[in-house]
């Protein structure tokens, strides 16, 4: 590995004496040198440091020193600074050197270093990467390091713990030199080196930046004035040295509860269903809940749009694996169940991975599950959502509209699949079980045995799979505790599958009820790779271990749910040897099976070897200590069992070999493993023939720490238990694994490290970040070097193979972009990197998931009274030993705190909280023949006690207990300083809290302070006489931790639990100075956790100082250590004289508490706290009575102020003095200044006060003050608080707006931008400046009135087309309305969307150019290019979809937003915030939801603080009112009465509230006691109800200011259902200055739809503005230009009346200001536009889920101004009523269905049938026309549709009953579709179908001009022939072709028809009717048709004739003539002999 070391000698030439200490930095890695004390001159540094690197070093990297004096209380003063370019060293590797330092001007300075630099190109020897850290290696002089060989090489100086000279070093500390290295050695060849080398040389350098060493961060506090990391967890979670490992922080198991989930599923329309005339029905199925759609009859592409939701309240497992099912049923009645089409599986959990956790418009291809050759049947769009609590779904919002009739692009599949899924066989082969628990009890046992007279194994097992809905399972073994199955299970389904997991459970058959042994999930995704090299899945054979409730049987098992795979299995059940196959199906092989249903088939058996070879593992454990256990089962005597699987198990376990069969693994022969015995060397088959597994520790009796815990007696003794096991050894896949975790391990503390960073704004988090990635890429290449050495092992499965090379790839390619992403990182793009860097951290977490077992997991239970009680699991591979330091696990061989939880569902909730046990515990997991090495990790300085019977030859027995003959004395001093943001633990929303700190055996308490949620205990807590064994060196690095416990005092029984956290002491030995840089020790803060969530955080310090000995004890223990006997030794009275001192008590008032001392506790300012007191609102009763009287106290950091009384809070909720204040002293250090407490109390007679709720301020960094900037430039916004609003003025800075792109995202001060608002006004055309100068971003400014879009329904979309009618419907001004302004609105919004695009592959570019700008080589430079060029295109399509928009009718627009209008104006808090008051216990759900209901009102106000003295010129601004301090220009609030006008449009994605699926919305509108009901216009049956409405409702602030909106649910019987509702704060709106009162138009017009709604003109709202914010009034000037602050704004003058004539105004130019109000410099702010909104509703019983949205607007008009006009008129636009007229004229090559009756001729009986869509009832026929021979039929017969038509929407609207029960009609909107079939008429049968065509009226391809050149392609190639609307068109006549599909699924053509469509409005349809078919009036003619074409029974005659005249003339005339001549023929016979006769007789 190569590496860069700087040897830093001197610094010289120093002026002034002092403490000066350097850092080193390289590649964005600091390095602190020690502190050089009080030099003078020359400062003696004589330090070295070293990198490891990855990378070569580059000729131009620089390496900087600064070099700083150093200060304890302040910030570190610069001196100066040297920077060099290590070219030379890159080149000659060595160089020496002196340099002067420069200072902060660049300019040099006297005072020069001395360095030396090394650098490495390759070393093999270097470089170790172990658990720990990058570590410093001492500049070695005598060129070698000193190994001690002893203990490396022989493993006998172990036995006593400690080598003689290692003796000394540890127990008497005064020999050592201070700080222990860090270092640990190099490995050589195969040698674990010992983990305590001396090092010769220097001091180590304390790592700053990388290694996150506790110590450092210490340093780097206190080098940057008083920061603190704000590094909770890091506290505790990194190491020093490796003895010890991480405790996990988080306690309560989370998996098993339940939580509610909702799914919400939109089925809109089916298409080319298979079959012909179908009545199809939707069923969606989602586990055992089926809902249907209705019935759409024949059709076979059905249109529903219907919307289910189901309701679920399961854990997040369960949820995720029920199976949502989609299926088409055929023909469904009440009698038959129809005949299924196909079905569209997938499950819950692919769903909720989905971007939003949804599906939109997506279509889900059908496939028939009984037929697996067939293809698709056809295909349903719907939209599928799973909502969980909290998540929030928004419907996307798609700019480019693809069109979503295209089925190929949207499909419903997750990111990746392909579409065409082929179906494959998934062979689950079971082979047997082991390790079963004896299921019956005993008593069950005894009864059966009695009758059945036999005992035999009493379990009854058989194999369950579960996979995509299908459950299969094996045979059942009777009777078997080792059941061979050998069978497989095999399953049919298409790949890849949309289910995740399978699902294996062994059963016990049972004839009551069968129960689940034990059950484990196989996630797909783990045991395959979808990647181009990647496989199928596949696993095993391999062992997979189950773990479940205990092996203790009771009749009822109370931990059932673990055996189900529920929660945290707490105990090893059995393992289960399977393997799993995929195999992909040819569909077209013949003889292949086509039913999907699952198969069970016996497989053979398989050999011993396959899954790998048996070895003998060793499992070692040590009990260092047992603490805080609880109190409940300290009277009993406790012990501790460790098992692995069931090894160990004192109930059914295996415990030694003799105990023959039972533990033999896999039924191996007796005689093989004695066999085995025998060939192992002589001394270890001696000591196996007698190590008998010790599991167990011998019970003890516990002693009383404190109130609430005990702990057990373990001081010099510690009990151990090891355990021989025997396992298949595949322990390279838990190698693996335990690299890709500490490679992730590492990662994650490097991000947690670089939010923290930026959390705390330290400088540099880049640097960090960079130096965190090149970790991961060292990490990643030194993984595939490892994991390369690719051992055959015997039983390497496919999957390890494919996983190794996945893993190997997956990994490499992770180096390389960690390369490239550490090129990327920017001071400014930090949390993006940040971003990509946490996908890292997941991958790598999903890589190192192991799926095929080995062995199990090892399970600790704590044991009283032979009940077990509390348990914890270690996963194997965690303590898992190798030879190789990076395989090792994590935590072997290394002490671990481990917390003992209890079992199941009793650990949910508060008791999973409180610890059941903390155990200090050492654990070491290996194979026997490695086995030397196993208490190597043990703190030293013990000596073995081993079991009496043993020979002395067997130094390798394991030690049944370590006895410690040395230990240290500490001081711990625990400074606890304050807390904040509690769990609020009592009834008064409040908690009484104390902490309560455990270190080792002893626990001490703070005091309680009464009634906080953040108290300040600034108390020191010192433990005295901490004794803790082991040598003092490793104590140093590696002290335990402590635990702190916060509780909540209360007056009767015991004291509640809040939370906890852990803390790792500063040690300070006492050979150590106590000084900088690590004494005194720096506040941190320490999250608290309780149970998964936080509860808070507390800010507090700890020291553990070491209590020296007198001279005369240290010559004694010399004397004993030389002798080699064990030192006792005492502290001497006289010993303490070297701490520290402690400050006595200052307050007398706090009895004997000690507070913090001060180089600790923080240092303070005075700071003054401005409060604003405005009112309070909706306070609840207390105690059922009423609040009256209530006042407000504000209290922070001890000292506060109270409001003014408010006398009758009924009458006039708002308080009289509006601001107070008071003064503080807080700390400088923002992040470390206290919460402020808010407190209501209701002040009743006789002087009681009861507390109504409180609020904490947790940060008041938003309030701080900052004083305006002179030197900025003019227009720069003045004073402003933190989160940019002001205070000082009521004008403002920007709202925290989306980045919405309209005309005002400007990126600078817009001092330097001209605003010109066009004449006309903004019509949609793009403006696009792009301004780029050398400082500036590129701006896109696009003039748009549009803002941030809605999530608009695509329905809506508006197509103005070019020409045609429509454009001169919403152009006519008489025609224009409200909702043509709203449709376009919405138009512009998809564009604006576009532009955005634009905007971005800008930002991108410009990006990308200076990264390749900063990245040196010419490489990076042409990536940028390639980047470049493909930007550029993106960049082009998007600008060319811009400019493609046709040009569009003007019209006015208004904002659609997509969400609620605070979003977008931070809530409307720009200078009145609310704070809500809480009362009552916080909810104890894992996420707080109940606080909602804990509101008990909530206070208006603002803060105000800042430091004094304040600078002077603020108070001198001109009228300034003292008494308002910072808040000037604030209204006044006395009760104003106020008229409110609430618009609400329409809801969409209502949640159902009948059983039929749908609702019966009406809105409901409340504000104080005023309610609007809208009952009776409820609109039936609809889940997107237009409502249209406008509510006016008259109001007085402030006692009404709250509005609620309800939609309810229109109920016949019974009382309506809530639906959901929002609420709107109208006070804050009102008294915005963004004026959200009535939002300002884009346009001034005084008539048509965009009537001005305001009664004040913009001239009069302008003037108001200016007069309010100090400037001077508009000066109006020609020419259309008006001038406001010295700013220049143009526009129009004229304006046009409604009787036509113009007239001058400068209302326009008054206007165009308002709307770039936000450019107005000071007072300037965005003004609320004219808009609708989008608020979701919510329902009070399942909070979080959204129950579906609410479009509206409200707007406010004082009454003591003039009253507004009439509200605009939004009623729902009526749709128009239509009527189309169809002539079927002709058609032709109709397919011939018949064969005649008598010559077999193919002919048909034509008739034609069509329908407009959701109208089958009303279709019509043609007449017949018989016997066409040629396909061929005349008709020339009529159709009359007449139809509701709604132009905007593009929808029919059709009402009708639903059902004959139904109450009323019910709306239903349908796209405009015209279905034309073509039948052949049967008499006697039923008609056959020939073929149909679907013509959607708005686009359909033109006819053809003659039948010939009508084709399929005008059906195949819709998507590329030019489409025509009837709606433009009105009269189309044509040829279009019918078809229908064959046997194989293909389109074919069976007809053609020729066809006139004729659209007419109702009105003209009126003046000129027609009559239907051929009738009057305006008749058609007869059709001129052969005479062949009718019917042969009506007319015989006819028929005859038709018969002998056409058909068979010339047969009857060939006829006739064959029979003249038979006559002739016959008489010529019959006459011939008579004459012959006469000839001869009578001639």
């Amino acid at each position: 590995m190569m590496s860069l070391m700087v040897h830093l000698k001197t610094a010289a030439h120093l002026r002034g004496k002092g403490d000066r200490i350097a850092k080193v930095t390289f590649r964005g890695l600091s390095f602190y040198s020690r502190v050089a004390e009080n030099c003078e001159e020359e400062a003696h540094f004589n330090q070295t440091f070293r990198w490891p690197i990855a990378s070569r070093l580059d000729a131009d990297e620089m390496l900087e020193i600064q070099v700083y004096n150093y200060s304890k209380v302040f910030s570190n003063r610069l001196v100066g600074t040297f920077c060099m370019v290590l070219q030379k060293v890159a080149e000659e590797g060595h160089l020496e050197l002196t340099d002067t330092l420069i200072d902060d001007n660049n300019t040099s300075i006297k005072t020069s270093v001395t360095l030396e630099i090394r650098y490495q190109p390759m070393d093999e020897t270097m470089g170790v990467w172990s658990d720990g850290e990058l570590l410093g290696v001492p500049d070695d002089r005598d060129g070698m390091f000193a190994f001690e060989t002893d203990s490396l090489l022989s493993g006998q100086s172990r036995g006593s713990g400690m080598s003689a000279g290692r003796a000394l070093q540890g127990s008497i500390p005064t020999f050592r030199k201070a700080g222990k290295s860090v270092f640990s050695a190099m490995k050589l060849g195969k040698i674990k080196n010992s983990k305590d080398d001396h090092k010769k040389g220097d001091e180590p350098a304390i790592l700053d930046m990388e290694d996150l060493d506790r110590k450092a961060m210490r340093l780097a506090g206190t080098l940057e004035a008083d920061t603190i990391s704000l590094a909770s967890v890091t506290a505790v979670t990194t190491n020093v040295s490796n003895k010890r490992s991480k405790p996990d922080i988080k306690m309560e198991p989370s998996s098993g509860r339940p939580v509610d989930y909702q799914i919400s599923i939109t089925v809109i329309e089916a298409r080319q269903l298979i079959g012909l005339n179908m009545d199809p029905v939707v069923c969606v199925e989602i586990g055992d809940d089926k809902k249907y759609t209705s019935m759409k009859e024949s059709t076979n592409c059905p249109y529903y749009n219907e919307y289910f939701v189901f309701d679920f309240h399961v854990p997040p497992d369960v949820m995720f694996d029920k199976i949502i099912k989609l299926s088409v049923i055929h023909s469904k009645n009440l009698l038959r169940s129809g005949t299924l089409v196909g079905t569209f599986k997938m499950d819950v959990g692919t769903v909720y991975s989905q971007p939003e956790h949804q599906f939109y418009h997506k279509w889900a291809i059908l496939s028939d599950p009984d037929d697996i050759t067939a293809g698709c049947k056809g295909y349903i769009k719907c939209d599928i959502a799973v909502v969980g609590k909290g998540d929030n779904i928004r419907t996307p919002h798609k700019a480019n509209e693809t069109n979503e009739d295209d089925i190929e692009g949207n499909f419903l599949l997750p990111e990746g699949i392909p579409a065409e899924r082929q179906w494959a066989r998934f062979y689950v082969k079971v082979y047997r079980a082991e390790g079963l628990p004896k299921m019956n009890t005993n008593i069950m046992a005894n009864v059966k045995k009695a009758l059945t007279g036999e005992n035999r194994d009493l379990v009854d097992p058989y194999v369950q799979v579960q996979f995509a809905g299908q459950k299969g399972k094996t045979s059942v073994q009777r009777s078997s505790y080792e059941p061979i199955w050998n069978e497989q299970i095999i399953f049919s389904e298409l790949f890849p599958p949309l289910c995740r997991r399978l699902k294996i459970q062994i059963r016990d058959s049972d004839k009551v009820n069968d129960v689940a042994i034990g059950t484990y999930f196989i996630d797909l995704r783990k045991i395959s790779n979808d990647g181009d090299k990647g496989f199928l899945p596949t696993l095993g054979p391999a062992w997979v271990n189950m773990y479940g409730s205990t092996r203790q049987y009771t009749l009822m098992d109370e931990h059932q749910d673990l055996n189900e795979g529920l929660g945290e299995g707490v105990s090893f059940r059995a393992r289960l040897l399977l393997s799993i196959t995929v195999e992909i199906l040819d569909t077209a092989s013949p003889e292949i099976i086509s039913s999907t249903d699952v198969q069970v088939e016996a497989v053979s058996n398989i050999s011993e070897s396959a899954t790998g070879k048996i070895e003998e593992f060793f499992l070692f454990g040590s009990f260092l200590e047992a603490t805080m256990i609880d109190r409940k089962i300290g009277d009993k005597a406790i012990s501790f069992e460790i098992t692995i699987g069931n090894y160990g198990n004192q109930i059914d376990g295996m415990s030694r070999l003799s105990s023959t069969k039972k533990n033999k693994k896999d039924g191996e022969k007796e005689e093989e493993e004695n066999e085995l015995i025998q060939n192992s060397s002589e001394d270890e088959a001696d000591e196996d023939g007698e190590l008998v597994s010790v599991s167990s520790t011998p019970p003890m009796r516990p002693f009383i720490t404190d109130r609430n815990y005990f702990h057990l007696p373990y001081f010099e003794k510690k009990p151990c238990v090891y355990i021989k096991s025997w396992w298949q050894d595949q322990r390279r896949r838990l190698y693996n694994s335990n690299m890709m975790d500490k490679i992730a391990d590492k990662l994650e503390e490097g991000l947690n490290d670089v939010q923290e960073i930026i959390k705390t704004e330290k400088a540099f988090p880049e640097r960090r970040l960079r130096g965190v990635l090149e970790e991961l890429s060292v990490g990643c290449s030194r993984f595939v070097t490892l994991a390369n050495k690719d051992l055959n092992q015997a039983g390497r499965t496919k999957l390890d193979r494919e996983r190794l090379k996945s893993c190997m790839r997956e990994m490499d390619s992770m180096g390389q972009q960690a390369k490239q992403l550490r090129t990327q990182v920017k001071k400014n793009i930090v949390r993006d990197k940040l971003k990509l860097a946490h996908n890292f951290l997941q991958k790598l977490r999903f890589l190192a998931d192991e799926p095929q077992h080995s062995i199990p997991d090892v399970f600790i239970w704590m044991m009283s009274n032979n009940k077990r009680i509390a348990y914890a699991r270690i996963p194997s591979k965690d303590i898992l030993y190798s030879i190789v330091d990076e395989e090792t696990g994590k935590d072997c061989g290394k002490v671990k705190a481990v917390f003992l939880k209890l079992p199941g569902k009793k650990g949910f909730g508060s008791a999973g909280w409180t610890v059941q046990a903390k155990l200090e515990l050492y654990l070491w997991l290996g194979l026997t023949k490695q086995r030397k090495d196993f208490l190597s990790g043990l703190p030293n300085g013990f000596e073995e006690v081993k079991v009496a019977k043993m020979g002395p030859s067997l130094h390798l027995v394991p030690p049944v207990s370590l006895v410690y003959n040395m230990k240290q004395v500490f001081q711990l001093r625990a400074h606890m300083y304050q807390a904040r943001s509690l769990f609020a633990a009592d009834s008064s929303g409040l908690s009484d809290p104390f902490a309560r700190v455990f270190f080792s055996t002893h626990s001490q308490v703070t005091e309680v302070l009464s009634e906080t949620l953040c108290p300040t205990w600034d108390e020191l807590l010192v433990f005295d006489d901490v004794e803790l064994f082991g040598e003092a060196t490793e104590l140093r690095d590696d002290p335990p931790i402590i635990v702190v416990e916060i509780y909540d005092q209360d007056t009767v029984g015991k004291a509640e639990f809040i939370g906890r956290t852990f803390a790792k002491p500063t040690i300070k030995m006492c050979d150590e100075h106590y000084g900088p840089p690590r004494f005194p020790p720096q506040l941190e803060y320490y999250q608290i956790y309780r149970g998964n969530c936080s509860a808070g955080e507390l800010l507090a310090a700890f020291e553990l100082l070491q209590i020296p000995f007198d001279a005369e004890e240290i010559r004694q223990a010399l004397i004993a250590v030389h002798n080699f006997a064990v030192p006792q030794i005492k502290i001497g009275q006289g010993g303490r004289a070297d701490l520290p001192p402690i400050e006595e008590p200052t307050d007398t008032e706090r009895g004997p508490i000690v507070p913090v001392p001060l180089g600790i506790r923080p240092v303070l300012s005075h700071y003054r706290i401005e409060v604003l007191f405005w009112g309070l609102r909706d306070l609840k009763r207390i105690n059922l009575a009423l609040v009256d009287r209530p006042r407000v106290d504000i209290e922070c950091a001890g000292r506060g102020v109270q409001s003014a009384l408010i006398q009758n809070y009924k009458k006039n909720p708002n308080f009289s003095t509006l601001v107070k204040w008071f003064e503080v002293d807080l700390p400088e250090n923002e992040l470390l200044h206290p919460p402020l407490n808010i407190r209501v109390v209701d002040c009743r007679a006789f002087g009681r006060y009861i507390l109504v709720g409180s609020h904490v301020v947790t940060s008041l960094r938003r309030f701080i003050y900052s004083p305006p900037d002179k030197t900025s430039n003019k227009w720069a916004t003045a004073a402003k608080l933190m989160n940019g609003y002001m205070v000082l003025t009521n004008g403002g800075s920007q709202p925290r707006s989306s980045p919405s792109l309209s005309s005002h995202t400007l990126s600078h001060p817009p001092g330097d931008i001209i605003v010109n608002v066009d004449g006309e006004p903004p019509i949609r055309k793009m403006d696009t400046v792009v301004k780029l100068d050398a400082m500036s971003d590129a701006v896109v400014k696009v003039d748009m009135t549009e803002e941030e879009g809605d999530k608009e329904k695509k329905k809506k979309k508006k197509k103005k087309k070019k020409g045609g009618v429509e454009e001169e419907d919403e152009a006519d001004e008489s025609v224009l309305d409200w909702w043509s302004k709203y449709f376009a609105s919405i138009e512009t919004l998809k564009e604006t969307l576009r532009a955005q695009e634009v905007a971005q592959a800008e930002a991108e570019e410009r990006e990308d150019l200076e990264i390749a700008a900063e990245a040196a080589g010419s490489r990076t430079k042409e990536k940028g290019k390639e980047k470049k060029s493909s930007k550029d295109k993106k960049k082009s399509q998007a600008a060319d979809s811009l400019e493609k928009q046709p040009f569009k009718v003007k019209l006015d627009e208004l904002v659609v937003y997509n969400k609620e209008l605070e979003s977008e104006y931070g809530n409307f808090e720009d200078w009145l915030h609310t704070f809500n008051l809480y009362r009552g216990k916080a909810g104890d759900d894992d996420e707080h939801t109940l606080d909602d209901d804990r509101i008990v009102g909530r206070f208006k106000g603002s803060l105000c603080m800042y430091k004094l003295p304040l600078p002077g010129e603020i108070s001198r601004e001109a009228g300034f009112d003292p008494n308002m301090g910072m808040f000037q220009s604030i209204p006044h609030n006395d009760p104003i009465n106020v008229l409110v006008r609430v618009y609400v449009v329409r809801a969409t994605d209502l949640h159902p509230a009948d059983i039929n699926g749908k609702a019966d919305p009406y809105i409901v509108i409340k504000l104080g006691k005023s309610e609007v009901k809208d009952k009776e216009n409820y609109i039936s049956k609809q889940l997107n109800p237009v409502f249209g409405k406008a509510f006016d409702i008259e109001a007085t602030f402030p006692v009404e200011s709250m509005l609620t909106v309800s939609v309810y649910d229109w109920d016949l019987v019974g009382t309506d259902d809530l639906i959901g509702e929002t609420k709107i704060d109208l006070e804050n709106r009102f008294y915005s200055k963004y004026r959200a009162t009535c939002g300002i138009s884009s346009t001034y017009s005084v008539h048509g739809y965009n009537v001005w709604r305001d009664p004040l003109k913009p001239s009069q709202i302008l003037a108001k503005l200016c007069k309010d914010g100090k400037i001077d009034a508009p000066q109006y000037g020609p020419g259309g230009k008006v001038k406001v602050a010295d700013r220049i704004f143009h526009g129009p003058t004229e304006i046009e009346e409604e009787n036509g004539l113009k007239k001058q105004t400068e209302e326009h130019l008054a206007l165009s200001v308002l709307n770039h109000w936000e450019e107005i410099p000071r007072v300037g702010c965005k003004l609320v536009p004219e808009h609708v909104e989008t608020r979701s509703l919510l329902h009070p019983d399942k909070p979080g889920i959204e129950q579906g949205r609410i479009e509206m607007w409200a707007d406010m008009f004082p009454m003591d101004m003039p009253a507004p006009g009439p509200a605009i008129d939004i009623s729902p636009r009526k749709p128009k009523r239509y009527e189309l007229r169809v002539i079927i004229w002709n058609t032709d090559e109709v397919i011939l269905e018949d064969d005649d009756y008598f010559t077999g001729e193919k002919s048909s009986d034509i008739f034609v049938r069509g329908w407009l869509k959701g109208q089958q009832e009303d279709r019509q026929d043609t007449d017949v026309h018989y016997h066409s021979l040629t396909g061929e039929g005349n008709f020339n017969w009529r159709f009359v549709f007449p139809f509701n038509y709604l132009i905007a929407e593009e929808k029919i609207v059709i009402s009708k009953k639903e059902s004959m029960f139904s109450w009323d009609e019910t709306e239903y909107k349908i796209p405009p579709r015209l279905t034309l079939q073509v039948w052949d008429a049967d008499h006697f049968s039923a008609d056959d179908f020939l073929g149909a065509i679907e013509l959607d009226l708005n686009r359909f391809p033109r006819g053809a001009k003659t039948a010939k050149q009508c084709s399929l392609n005008m059906i195949r190639n819709e998507q590329e022939l030019p489409t025509i609307s009837i709606f433009k068109q009105k009269r189309v006549k044509g040829w279009w072709p019918f078809v229908a599909r064959d046997e194989n699924d293909e389109i074919e053509l069976t007809g053609k028809v020729e066809a006139e469509l004729h659209l007419v409005m109702a009105e003209e349809a009126e003046k000129s009717p027609v009559g239907l078919g051929r009738n009057e009036p305006d008749p058609l003619e007869k059709p001129n048709r052969p005479d062949t074409t009718f019917l042969w029974f009506l007319s015989p005659l006819k028929a005859i004739r038709y018969l002998v005249c056409n058909r068979y003339k010339w047969l009857i005339i060939k006829i006739v003539l064959a029979l003249l001549l038979l006559i002739m023929l016959g008489l010529f016979l019959y006459s011939m002999p008579g004459y012959i006769v006469k000839k001869l007789l009578g001639a």
